[in-house]
């Protein structure tokens, strides 16, 4: 009876910070996949003399993320759906790209 007590305190101590180091691992691959999609906006913007008020869609950066034409968009792993149009939104050539999936927490700095 005693192991077992011992067993259920330290999966009481274990399981908050397992959640807690999945959703911090989570929101460092959404930055990431911000950070990706911002430098290819960045790159279609300038190969292709654009303007600061340009948007461009999924299909003009996709070239630029490192997975050639055929390739698949990023999609955060929050996002239910998991794909790039529920997930991020590329937004103009001068502003930073948002996730949609959780708009406060994952933010580029």
């Amino acid at each position: 009876m005693i192991v077992v007590a011992i067993i259920g305190l330290l999966a009481s101590l274990a399981i908050p910070n397992l959640l807690r180091s999945r959703s911090t691992s989570q929101k460092n691959v959404c930055i990431a996949n911000l950070r990706l999609i911002d430098a290819a906006k960045q790159q279609w913007a300038l190969e292709n003399k654009k303007t600061a008020s340009s948007v461009p869609v999924a299909s003009d950066i996709q070239p630029y993320m490192g997975r050639g034409n055929s390739g698949n968009l990023p999609c955060c792993p929050v996002d239910s759906a998991q794909t790039f149009a529920t997930s991020y939104q590329i937004n103009d050539a001068q502003s930073r790209p948002t996730c949609l999936a959780d708009p406060v927490d994952h933010v580029l700095p």
